[in-house]
């Protein structure tokens, strides 16, 4: 069953019972593609009744880790967004030009530690127990049963929420490396999105450090970095200064010494559309307009204009008009 009519849900609402002695079904496993990549990710989707017992404890766990949880941890959390990683990392580098690692952790949704999870969680028996029961039940892939023996299944209600509980903290652990209430600790800037984060300081070294204490910490839950995607760089210097950050570039430019205004920084941040997502978002206009060359005008704008409108709308708050401007003419020439 893919959803209820409306006469439907108030039945399935009485029968929502956390000690209800139902065996948890195991999850429907669909292979999706990677935006941009030829790999492919599980998602799994539980039943209809899993998926609302799921968001009932996801509304009584919540609010409990929403007063806990870690200030620069963004992702999946009501109230928050990818833009507001964005300002945390602006932020820490509006003053000082900083070494930066760019990190990503290899597989996050798949191997977290069930033990390590549960143990965290650390609440009453009956929701832990039903909690235990969704992670161990396992996935039906092609038709065939698969245990699970670690992860949670994406596409769960309560994974996102799971999955933030786990790396819970991860930004604790990394400020230790540091004194507390002195200059470094402040200099110190960590911002997580989900599975990507990135940890900000003037000196190499202390970024050296905070990369060997994240990558022992995260062996304890079941997890390490991605090696491709983890990368040092630094904000304004070297070859290939500024980093890509969920869709951004964050660069520090060089200024003359009478360009720096009141503050008299030699730099000024540019936060930017990246390169990449430039590239996909251009591919994707093109393949609407190939596939839609012998369609009326308003088909093709009718599926050109959401495409356009979700891009600008996540990009207009950056440095992005002469993007803009450029994305406008590309549009006009393979039209």
């Amino acid at each position: 069953m893919v959803a209820l009519k409306p006469s439907e849900r108030q039945p399935l609402v009485r029968q929502l019972k956390i000690n209800d002695g139902k065996k948890v079904k195991p999850t429907r496993r669909v292979w999706i593609p990677k935006p941009g990549r030829d790999e492919k990710r599980p998602l799994g989707i539980p039943t209809i009744y899993d998926r609302a017992l799921q968001g009932l404890v996801k509304m009584a766990l919540e609010p409990e880790w929403e007063a806990v949880f870690e200030a620069n941890s963004c992702g999946f959390r009501p109230g928050r967004g990818c833009h507001d990683a964005i300002a945390a990392i602006f932020s820490s580098i509006t003053l000082k030009a900083k070494w930066v690692l760019d990190a990503d952790i290899a597989k996050c949704f798949d191997r977290i530690d069930h033990t390590a999870l549960l143990e965290k969680l650390n609440n009453s028996s009956p929701i832990r127990r039903k909690v235990r029961e969704w992670l161990k039940a396992g996935v039906m892939d092609r038709n065939a049963y698969q245990p699970t023996y670690a992860g949670t299944p994406q596409g769960g209600v309560i994974s996102p929420l799971l999955a933030n509980i786990a790396l819970h903290g991860m930004e604790t652990e990394i400020r230790k490396i540091v004194p507390a209430k002195t200059a470094k600790q402040r200099e110190l800037g960590v911002v997580r999105y989900a599975d990507d984060f990135v940890i900000m300081h003037k000196d190499r070294k202390v970024v050296e450090q905070a990369k060997e204490v994240i990558g022992k910490w995260l062996a304890g839950i079941g997890r390490e970095l991605k090696p491709e995607k983890t990368r040092m760089t630094h904000t304004m210097e070297g070859n290939e200064p500024g980093f890509d950050f969920l869709g951004f570039n964050i660069r520090q430019y060089r200024v003359g010494k009478h360009r720096g205004g009141k503050t008299g920084k030699e730099f000024k941040i540019l936060i930017k559309p990246s390169n990449k997502t430039i590239k996909t978002h251009k591919e994707k206009l093109k393949a609407v307009v190939d596939n839609h060359k012998a369609a009326p005008q308003a088909a093709l704008i009718s599926k050109l204009n959401p495409i356009i409108r979700g891009w600008c709308n996540y990009n207009r708050t950056v440095v992005s008009k002469e993007i803009f401007g450029e994305l406008d003419t590309y549009l006009w020439e393979v039209g």
